[in-house]
């Protein structure tokens, strides 16, 4: 008769060899996607992309580009830099958390703009959809600044690793967004947010958030004629003393050559006021602005 400590081994046992045959299947499944990303992006091919990314990122990607009137494909491959091959680069780790995945290199990361590469971390994120695991995004990580961090993943220490964020796969695929229309206005959000965190949404389909930044986004769907819906949410993030300055402000980009950009919204908190938690504003685009947009008025 088999004891009951015995079973819990054998068990315990089996689940491990389980785990560990998952673990050395999941870093060529993810390879394998990565390279074909990869080899879509450099011959552009616009089908083998579409094939391999992340249906949610694939919807973000198209409508980060219709938003700034570009074309679409096309543009998907105007990238500043071409993806960085992991050949050469030292494999560290693979992690899958249900049906997103992760996995770490670290080396002289070549993004192909010349000069010599460094030692940096390269963490790539997966998702799978319907049995197949698909491109996602790229986290770089610039170790420049963290000498001690590049030390230890040189020597095969993953303690950075484990604790990094961008390192751990989530879980949970992302919702995609709605598709969005070609812009008729191009349009973006600027936030300046210092101690605060800020949520802001533009026509319901254009999603923010700021957390103390000074930045700026292209809204999604760009702006429309008529009437424009700008909400906005506003807290306080640890370490804030609630007593700073804040601004949120929606501008319209020209196409046309020395047309600055135009502010048609602004909500401004002056240091030690009190900012409204939550509330909606609006701006219209008129006749008169679109002339102004197209360099016909001053």
């Amino acid at each position: 008769m088999v004891s009951p400590m015995k079973v819990h081994i054998l068990v315990l046992s089996a689940l491990l060899t389980a785990f560990s045959a998952a673990q050395v299947a999941l870093r060529p499944a993810l390879e394998k996607t990565y390279d074909a990303w990869r080899d879509a992006i450099n011959r552009q091919d616009a089908t083998a992309w579409q094939r391999v990314t992340a249906t949610h990122r694939r919807i973000e990607v198209h409508n980060l580009i219709v938003s700034q009137k570009l074309p679409f494909p096309v543009s998907v491959f105007k990238l500043p830099t071409p993806p960085p091959e992991l050949k050469g680069l030292t494999f560290l780790d693979a992690k899958q958390n249900g049906p997103t995945a992760t996995a770490a290199y670290f080396g002289k990361i070549d993004f192909g703009v010349g000069g010599t590469p460094t030692e940096n971390l390269l963490v790539l994120a997966f998702v799978s959809e319907n049995g197949q695991w698909l491109y996602d995004r790229a986290d770089f990580v610039n170790l420049e600044a963290l000498p001690e961090v590049r030390r230890e993943l040189a020597a095969g220490d993953l303690k950075y690793l484990k604790e990094a964020p961008e390192a751990q796969p989530s879980g949970k695929i992302p919702a995609a967004p709605m598709e969005a229309p070609t812009a008729k206005y191009i349009a973006k959000v600027y936030v300046f947010s210092p101690g605060r965190e800020v949520k802001v949404q533009i026509n319901k389909i254009s999603h923010h958030r700021f957390a103390n930044a000074k930045e700026a986004e292209i809204v999604i769907g760009g702006a429309v004629d008529g009437l424009n819906e700008v909400q906005y949410g506003i807290s306080k993030l640890p370490g804030g003393t609630g007593t700073e300055a804040l601004t949120v402000r929606v501008y319209l980009l020209s196409q046309v050559k020395d047309v600055k950009p135009l502010k048609v919204f602004e909500y401004q908190v002056a240091e030690n006021a009190v900012p409204k938690a939550f509330d909606t504003g609006t701006f219209n685009i008129d006749a008169a602005m679109v002339a102004k947009l197209m360099g016909k008025t001053k």
